[in-house]
C-alpha cells in the first residue's frame, strides 16, 4: 500500500480545490487577508478575539491609505452643508456568524487627508491600524469578519470587499482582556 507525504495531500488539497482550515489559538492572529492592486499589495487585514473584544488590524503598504469608519460624519461637519468634490468610501466592518457586536467601534485616531482649498474633507490611516469593539457569541461556528472601503494612493483607487474568518474555538466572550491601548484609540462617530 502506497501513503501519501503530507506535502503530496496538501498539494492535492490545493490542485482540488479543497479549503484548508486554519488552526490558530484562542488570542491568535488569523493569517493576513490581502487586498491587490496590479498583482501588489496595497493593505491587509488580520483579526483576533481578546477576551471580550474583536480586534481588526490593517496594515497599509508605503504610499496607500483606506478611510476612516467614520469619514463621511467627518466631512459632512466640515462641509456645515457645502457641496464637496466627494466623499471616499469609509471602512465598513460587519460581524456575523459566530459574534455580534456588543458596544461601539473604537478605531487608531484617523489622519487628516484634506485639501480645503478644493472643498475635499477627508481623514484616512496609513501604516498599521486598529479597530476594536465589543462583542459576544452568537453561534457554534467561525465569526465572518466582512471589510470594505476604499484604499488609495495619490494616483489611484481600488476597492475592498474582503471577508476574514476568526475561528471560535476555545475562545471566551467573558474572559479578562489583555494589552488593548483603549488610550490609542477613539470612539467611531
Amino acid at each position: 500500500m502506497i501513503t501519501p507525504t503530507r506535502w503530496t495531500v496538501v498539494r492535492a488539497m490545493i490542485i482540488f480545490g479543497v479549503a484548508c482550515t486554519q488552526v490558530i489559538r484562542a488570542g491568535d492572529w488569523t493569517d493576513p487577508v490581502e487586498v491587490r492592486h496590479e498583482l501588489k499589495r496595497c493593505v491587509s487585514y488580520q483579526a483576533r478575539v481578546n477576551g471580550q473584544f474583536l480586534v481588526v488590524q490593517a496594515t497599509h503598504e508605503a504610499g496607500w491609505h483606506t478611510y476612516a469608519m467614520d469619514n463621511k460624519q467627518r466631512a459632512q461637519e466640515k462641509l456645515a452643508g457645502r457641496r464637496s468634490l466627494g466623499i471616499e468610501r469609509s471602512t465598513e466592518i460587519e460581524v456575523t456568524e459566530g459574534l455580534e457586536l456588543a458596544g461601539p467601534w473604537y478605531q487608531s485616531p484617523p489622519k487628516d487627508l484634506s485639501k480645503p482649498e478644493l472643498r475635499w474633507f477627508t481623514w484616512g490611516f496609513e501604516g498599521q491600524v486598529l479597530f476594536v469593539a465589543k462583542v459576544r457569541r452568537s453561534g457554534a461556528g467561525p465569526a465572518r469578519i466582512a471589510v470594505r472601503g476604499q484604499a488609495c494612493t495619490e494616483a489611484t483607487c481600488k476597492n475592498i470587499d474582503v471577508v476574514i474568518s476568526v475561528p471560535l474555538n476555545g475562545i471566551n466572550t467573558d474572559a479578562a482582556t489583555s494589552a488593548i491601548d483603549f488610550k490609542a484609540l477613539i470612539q467611531v462617530r
